[in-house]
């Protein structure tokens, strides 16, 4: 399994435990606090897979920027959907952090494998282990 089926695999079913046994009191909060930590670790893996690939002394210039865009997009995303969109507070920040932090997790466990070179190769055209 690739590391982004992983990321996706994860991040759905903890989406779908916390809607389990959160029902109503979390909907729809905890699908829209998905959506941007899951997006930005696949994109975040995506990029540092490929840029590793190529030149890895580059990856710490890459994942330096990536961290700067994330922290504004995080940022703007959570304004707007507590107040744009007018999602509860509680609910959505609880599982916007948990599933932040699954993602990230998840993310530095592959990255960690992908540096000591424990992955097997990383498929240049697809960015994904084979």
């Amino acid at each position: 399994m690739t590391p982004v089926a992983w990321m996706v695999g994860i991040g759905l079913a903890l989406w779908a435990a916390v809607e389990a046994v959160g029902g109503e009191a979390v909907r729809p909060e905890a699908g829209y606090a998905l959506v941007a930590p899951l997006a930005c670790g696949v994109g975040s893996w995506l990029v540092t897979a490929r840029v590793h690939a190529s030149d890895p002394a580059k990856v710490t210039g890459a994942l330096l920027v990536g961290f700067g865009a994330k922290a504004l997009l995080f940022g703007a995303y959570v304004a707007w959907a507590v107040r744009g969109m007018g999602l509860r507070p509680a609910p959505f920040a609880l599982s916007f952090a948990g599933f932040f932090i699954a993602t990230y997790a998840t993310e530095a466990v592959f990255l960690r494998r992908l540096f000591a070179g424990d992955v097997g190769r990383v498929n240049r055209d697809s960015s994904e282990f084979t």
